[in-house]
């Protein structure tokens, strides 16, 4: 079985993307004593301005949290899961495109 050269830099971004959102996400809440969350753009004005790279990056893990926990909880069909996992990753690759060709970019 081969697999494209295309197809393994898809899985490394997504790879990649997933990661950082992690890694964003769980030092907001290192950092900050809360939980990263879609709610600190209702904040308003500077917070809200602070909150959109670490939103921007760290969605991805946010809403896979999010989809986990309303599936157990709460008993959401496994159609919004599916739908939520998929938008998710599209924005996972999305977040990964950006910060892979940053760090090309750093490297030289």
């Amino acid at each position: 079985m081969d697999i494209s050269p295309s197809a393994i830099e898809s899985i490394q971004t997504l790879c990649v993307g997933l990661a950082l959102s992690g890694l964003l996400a769980s030092a907001f809440e290192l950092f900050s004593d809360r939980r990263a969350s879609f709610s600190l753009l209702e904040r308003g004005g500077v917070g809200a301005v602070a909150a959109l790279p670490i939103l921007a990056f760290g969605a991805p893990f946010i809403i896979l949290r999010n989809t986990v926990r309303g599936r157990r909880i709460e008993r959401r069909p496994i159609p919004f899961v599916m739908i939520a996992t998929i938008i998710a990753c599209g924005w996972s690759l999305l977040s990964g495109r950006v910060a892979l060709d940053l760090a090309h970019l750093i490297a030289g």
